[in-house]
């Protein structure tokens, strides 16, 4: 790439520590370039305060603030949640987000006439993927820059001594250097003492966890909640008709302080090591065992084992950067036939960090309690089973006589 080509850039733009000192670094090392700063708002709205002035008084020439929540909740989390999409138990917050702001960078960089789009992410990170290959979705020749992949900067600890040495603004300290990711459907955690393995969460610290409580500190008392849905989207949420969004966002509220979406693993990233990271991700627990409680109501035993084989390649697409290709929107095409029935309410109990079910209904429900009594009925005939029996065990019947023939002759 000659840098003296490149005049104007788009910056994903967050307002961390990354993007923060990429502004004053482009400004220095590619011949003082017009920085457009873009911020896809997903729900980090605290995050957003006070963004635009700190990206102009850092060198940015203006900053796109857009308001991408609704699309964010609509198009990508409740297709995952209707999936069922789940990466080694990671509910895919930062994999959902990165789609919706790559397509949006990708079409104001047009917009911009810009020369190149420029994003903070690591080498080693997924995001690097995630963001790139949403903008080949939309801007196929458009330039890249990861300065994250070009500078001498090593560390975290780097970042901070060089937004110090050219009077960059900072929230963070070098005790609270956290790397975090959040949104309304998430917040990730990783770096520092979480990178030994060794250490357990600090949970019960004041100011480690954000969108909740630890457990140990949840309430005593059990708190029940419903969520209804049509064709596999919640609509309602203790029986107020609500956007998808807004129940997310109440479901959050209830989760956080019940204790409800703290996960702790080592993933497997997709540039090949294992990382360790602690997600909080209230809301979205409930929603997927909400989801998943009423389905197997409504869902044939066909349907739900496959779409449960299928719910594993749709996450790794997602967890990859591949959201917007041929098989993951022939995958949405599948889930959205199977939802179809999947309408009903649940009902829930939460307890210091615990989902209970505490009822389920559908007008679709496959459950029949009158075949599934331990009692009388008149509908299932008992002795209909010997003969299934004998037909299903036969190759197993057939084999085993093979097996007897040989051992005779001693084969």
């Amino acid at each position: 790439m000659d840098k003296t080509k490149i005049k104007k850039v788009v910056l994903a733009y967050s307002g961390g520590l990354d993007t923060s000192i990429i502004i004053p670094w482009l400004k220095e090392n590619y011949n003082n370039p017009e920085i457009i700063a873009v911020s896809g708002n997903v729900g980090q709205a605290d995050e957003l305060e006070g963004l635009e002035e700190k990206a102009k008084k850092t060198g940015a020439s203006k900053l796109y603030i857009l308001d991408l929540t609704d699309e964010f909740v609509d198009e990508y989390v409740i297709p995952a949640v209707k999936a069922g999409a789940k990466y080694e138990a990671y509910m895919l917050g930062t994999s959902l987000a990165r789609p919706v702001i790559g397509k949006h960078l990708a079409e104001i960089a047009i917009k911009e006439n810009a020369d190149a789009i420029v994003h903070g992410c690591t080498g080693k990170g997924n995001d690097q993927v995630r963001f790139e290959l949403a903008v080949k979705a939309f801007a196929p020749d458009m330039p890249i820059i990861a300065p994250w992949r070009e500078w001498n900067i090593k560390s975290r600890e780097e970042e901070i001594d060089y937004a110090e040495a050219h009077n960059v603004p900072l929230k963070i300290s070098r005790e609270t250097n956290y790397s975090k990711d959040k949104n309304l459907w998430h917040l990730s955690h990783e770096g520092l003492d979480l990178e030994d393995a060794g250490n357990e969460p600090q949970y019960e610290k004041k100011g480690f966890l954000e969108m909740g409580v630890s457990p140990v500190d949840a309430p005593d008392k059990p708190e029940y909640i419903t969520i209804d849905f049509e064709k596999g989207a919640p609509v309602a949420y203790n029986g107020k008709k609500m956007s998808a969004k807004d129940i997310i966002l109440a479901l959050n509220e209830v989760g956080g302080k019940n204790g409800i979406g703290l996960l702790d693993i080592i993933e497997n990233r997709l540039v090949g090591m294992k990382c360790r990271g602690v997600y909080e991700t209230p809301g979205g627990e409930i929603l997927y065992y909400a989801h998943n409680y009423l389905e197997t109501m409504c869902l044939d035993k066909m349907t739900f084992h496959k779409k449960e084989e299928l719910a594993l390649t749709f996450a790794d697409l997602v967890y990859n950067g591949q959201w917007f290709t041929p098989l993951r929107e022939a995958l949405s095409a599948f889930v959205d036939k199977t939802q179809e029935v999947v309408t009903g309410k649940v009902k829930l109990k939460l307890y210091k960090g615990n989902i209970i079910k505490a009822g389920v209904w559908s007008d679709y429900s496959l459950y029949d309690e009158e075949i599934a009594t331990f009692g009388e009925d008149n509908v299932y005939n008992q002795a209909d089973a010997a003969g299934f029996i004998s037909l299903y065990g036969l190759p197993i019947k057939v084999k085993a006589k093979l097996n007897e023939k040989l051992a005779k002759k001693g084969k």
